[in-house]
């Protein structure tokens, strides 16, 4: 692991100590966990945001899926 130094301001420090202490963790290993959730969402962020653009680009088409209704199941019908 790299050691980085980062500023916080007071309040997110009080709020990130009383976090850690509650989960028996540390500071690292919340800011670890924490980077690692914000890039999971950025990046889905980023895939639905190509999604929408490619569906802008070449939206569905009327009928494009009606060759799969057949082949969907409701469950206890």
């Amino acid at each position: 692991m790299r050691t980085v130094q980062l500023t916080l301001d007071e309040n997110l420090v009080r709020d990130v100590d009383r976090l850690v202490k509650q989960r028996n963790t540390t500071r690292s290993a919340f800011t670890r966990d924490a980077l690692q959730e914000a890039i999971k969402a950025a990046r889905t962020r980023e895939m639905e945001e190509k999604h929408r653009a490619g569906y802008r680009k070449l939206p569905v088409r009327k009928g494009e899926f009606s060759v799969w209704e057949g082949e969907q199941e409701w469950g206890d019908e």
